[in-house]
């Protein structure tokens, strides 16, 4: 029986939100995805699989970014997707979430410096000063991928993996669109990788 530890996203994603809150977040950089995954630690043959979603209610557009890119890597590593589950060797079933985690104040792009300087006569202004240029307040984003992917035919859960990062707003990866692809490829780096071994994938 596969045994594993309920994972928190928040603490799984503290290093990305430190990374988001320093100065990396002016020059577009990404925040890296924290990954970890649960097998029988037994080989996985590829074969035939059905993509469904976890929950029928998640079924929608966004769904279907996040379910096409598990499908294009389950693809990659050899299994032939069916549209038939019943048919199906393996029934692949996704789930995911976008949270608003807050918001941050980037630091500025930009400072500029006053030195002193001398205003005729002999009047002076001594010391300098600067100031930021460019700072916003930006929502921190939490995203989850989470996979399970099951035997058909018994229903047996042989492998389960889940994947965590966050984004600021106006930043690279904030969409779904711009971050499903990446968070599936890291969630099957590895495939199956080490069971209950959280990476993390820049």
């Amino acid at each position: 029986m596969m045994t594993r530890a309920r994972i928190a996203p928040l603490a799984l994603c503290g290093a990305a939100l430190a990374l988001l809150a320093g100065g990396c977040t002016t020059t577009g950089r990404i925040a890296p995805v924290d990954v970890v995954r649960y097998h029988l630690s037994q080989p996985i043959p590829a074969g035939s699989v059905a993509v469904q979603p976890q929950s029928p209610g998640q079924a929608g557009p966004e769904y279907a970014l996040y379910a096409g890119a598990v499908s294009a890597e389950l693809a990659r590593m050899g299994f032939t997707p069916a549209t038939d589950a019943t048919r199906a060797d393996y029934v692949a079933t996704v789930s995911f979430d976008r949270m608003d985690r807050g918001q941050i104040r980037t630091r500025p792009p930009v400072t500029i410096g006053l030195g002193g300087g001398g205003f005729g006569g002999n009047v002076g202004v001594g010391g300098g000063a600067s100031f930021g240029v460019g700072s916003k307040t930006r929502t921190v984003y939490g995203t989850e991928l989470a996979v399970q992917l099951r035997r058909r035919g018994d229903s047996t859960m042989i492998w389960e993996g889940r994947a965590v990062t966050e984004s600021l707003s106006g930043q690279p990866g904030t969409q779904p669109v711009d971050g499903a692809a990446r968070m599936a490829a890291a969630l099957f780096k590895g495939f199956p990788g080490q069971s209950g071994i959280t990476i993390q994938v820049k």
